[in-house]
């Protein structure tokens, strides 16, 4: 599909970002390394998507900016872990940059959002 023609959705690329984290986990090798990282890493890379959703539900502009703040939070933690998978899994190395580099543009748009939401008139 055409992006130019694509109706922007963080939504969907929140997402998107939890599926192909959940794909990439799939590939790793299960041990005794590995296993703590991948319950870590799940928990935050999915959770950006389901607190996205929960900000775009907030009941309050001070709501929403929690709720941001904490897709912010959690996009950042991923990045560690994403950091610490490719040190005990060298193989994966690109696949995390990768990965990284979404949860890097994910953080930045976070900031922003969080930034324009508090220059407006706070509830």
């Amino acid at each position: 599909m055409d992006k130019t023609n694509c109706k922007y959705d963080l939504e969907e690329r929140t997402a998107r970002f939890g599926e192909d984290m959940i794909d990439f986990i799939k590939t790793l090798e299960k041990n005794e390394i590995n296993r703590p990282l991948v319950s870590q890493i799940i928990r935050s890379s999915t959770s950006v998507g389901a607190n996205y959703m929960e900000a775009n539900g907030a009941s309050s502009k001070k709501d929403f900016r929690n709720k941001i703040c904490i897709c912010k939070k959690e996009t950042r933690e991923t990045k560690h872990w994403l950091r610490m998978i490719a040190k005990a899994n060298p193989e994966k190395t690109d696949m995390c940059r990768k990965l990284w580099n979404e949860a890097q543009e994910l953080t930045l748009i976070f900031s922003k959002i969080v930034i324009s939401s508090v220059d407006k008139n706070s509830d």
